[in-house]
């Protein structure tokens, strides 16, 4: 099958074939993060990005060419979330960039986009690392200028450079060795190809369903679309309260047979849900634990039909007025922070962030989200802090896309450099000043987190088995143990020098405030010189949150 050009319409089709492919896949790529954190991961990011666009593409009714670009791009770059969702927005950028001032695409029209691609993905990373998707796109970039002079075709150009993508991706593992040990190609690499390959193969005549959120969807289709057929919830009542080890031991059985997986402990109650479809199986994990009262198992496919059922109705439904935002200018410089958990928003209010934005390790906000935050603080000039180091680039692009105010985003990596920067903000000083005093303090920032490892894998030479407590400090883990204490310890061990001054500690969600001032003391009586400031976070994933300055 020899194809010579391809218009609108059809790029448009192999777009949102693309994003199907991707996410299809989504889950497959998540497990190929090699670290087993229990976070928003890359496939999960690629897919929200990639979806923000493919529904603007959509809703277009016979597209030409420079507004299918524009629908890509623009969809793309503000629905970006994590690191990978940026660079694949950028990818995205460049490519519309040449597509838009043509009518039809061929070999050389194709070739030429891809470069401008490569080159302007580049362009937005700082510090570009090989074994990464940008080594992927690079790889494709180089087969089509090998390609373009040989062939007109393209369905034979795309086939090659595809070939070249999957050929330099398997080579991912010798160019990271973290990647190598781990035993697993580069995520981010592996959903570019997903999104490549879903285009070439619509190209190529294979049907795909491309519909995307549309609320005329038939009741069969959104009973179809119930992963799990049960949710079962029960409440397990025991002598004792649950530990924290026995708790998540049980999240993670659960989330074996099921998702949605919820559990709380209350005194000597744990209230336990999840969606499956062996619901024996969760009703035997619970029994394992304690004594079951409050059984209610539902049919969620049934569930899924009376809904459906009655959603005509409800989009008759009269929508709110949107909500006015003020764009007044009270004051010269401003806050954006991310970040999740009572006590954490708590702490960044008080130190004056005007604006919280919800997320952070479990949920990367999207660049839309840091630009619509950034427009309601009412201020000349924004500072951003993503405080987590995957959801700078995002910021940075929000950055871009703001016009009305000055942004600076502070790329903190963690909380306590977020709360860092805040402390040395001095309202007195013009914002450039205070940018650099932030820059150089956050730099003396030490952070280690613990949480728990969702599956079996090996990284530096540490063996790390699912349920086990890791201390992930900032170059990566410093320790691994099934005890949270010891966990605990053993990282600040790599964290304490003689310098150290105060270890600021805050406990998360799952922590009582008894078993956080217990470990405190113990962590006290170990690092004697040290001050110890203990502080309620209620972030979650992360049992603890901790600063060594």
């Amino acid at each position: 099958m020899e194809i010579k050009t391809i218009d609108a319409a059809q790029l448009s089709k192999m777009f949102l074939a693309g994003a199907k492919s991707l996410e299809k896949e989504k889950d497959y790529i998540n497990e190929l993060n090699v670290f087993p954190v229990p976070d928003g991961d890359t496939g999960t990011n690629m897919t929200m990005t990639i979806m923000s666009a493919a529904k603007e593409v959509y809703a277009l009714d016979n597209p030409d060419m420079k507004t299918l670009a524009k629908a890509i791009s623009s969809g793309s770059l503000r629905g970006a979330r994590g690191n990978s969702g940026v660079i694949l927005s950028q990818l995205f950028r460049g490519f519309t960039k040449v597509i838009k001032t043509v009518d039809e695409i061929d070999v050389d029209i194709m070739c030429e986009a891809i470069q401008k691609s490569c080159e302007t993905a580049y362009k937005a990373v700082m510090k570009p690392k090989e074994g990464t998707i940008l080594t992927v796109a690079r790889g494709i970039a180089d087969k089509a200028l090998e390609l373009v002079d040989t062939t007109d075709d393209l369905a034979y150009f795309c086939d090659e450079i595809i070939k070249e993508g999957n050929l330099v991706l398997s080579k991912t593992p010798d160019m990271l060795p973290v990647l190598k040990q781990a035993g697993v190609v580069d995520s981010g690499g592996q959903g570019l190809m997903q999104v490549l390959m879903g285009g070439f193969d619509y190209m190529m005549g294979k049907e795909v369903d491309l519909s995307f959120d549309d609320d005329s969807k038939s009741e069969e289709a959104s009973v179809e679309e119930v992963k799990y057929e049960y949710s079962v919830e029960y409440v397990i009542t025991m002598s004792c309260p649950i530990s924290t080890k026995k708790k998540n031991d049980l999240v993670n059985h659960l989330g074996t047979v099921g998702d949605s997986v919820e559990v709380k402990a209350e005194n000597n109650r744990v209230m336990t849900s999840v969606n499956t479809n062996e619901p024996g199986a969760v009703i035997n994990m619970g029994m394992g634990i304690g004594s079951l009262v409050d059984i209610k198992i539902e049919n969620l496919k049934v569930s899924a039909k009376d809904a459906s059922a009655s959603k005509a109705t409800e989009n008759k439904a009269v929508e709110p007025a949107p909500v006015e935002v003020t764009n007044e200018i009270t004051k010269e410089i401003g806050f954006v922070a991310v970040s999740i958990g009572e006590g954490l928003n708590a702490i960044f209010t008080e130190l004056g962030v005007d604006n919280m934005i919800e997320g952070g390790q479990t949920m990367n906000p999207s660049t839309e989200d840091v630009l619509e935050a950034i427009k309601k603080v009412p201020a000349k000039t924004v500072f951003v802090l993503p405080n987590n180091k995957n959801i700078i680039m995002a910021a940075n692009q929000a950055a871009i896309l703001s016009e009305d105010k000055e942004v600076k985003v502070i790329p903190t990596k963690t909380i306590p450099q977020g709360i860092t920067a805040l402390i040395n903000f001095i309202p007195d000083e013009s914002a450039e000043d205070n940018e650099k005093r932030m820059l150089a303090e956050i730099a003396n920032v030490k952070t280690g987190q613990i949480t728990y490892a969702v599956r079996d894998t090996v990284i530096d030479d540490k063996e790390i088995k699912m349920g086990d407590y890791m201390g992930i400090g900032d170059s990566g883990i410093l320790s691994v143990s099934q005890d949270i204490t010891d966990t605990f310890i053993e990282m600040l061990k790599e964290m304490v020098d003689e310098e150290s001054a105060i270890i600021s500690i805050y406990y998360g969600a799952d922590v009582s405030e008894e078993d956080a001032t217990a470990l405190s003391e113990k962590i006290g009586a170990e690092f004697g010189d040290v001050e110890i400031e203990l502080q309620q976070g209620g972030q979650p994933v992360y049992y603890y949150i901790c600063a060594v300055e």
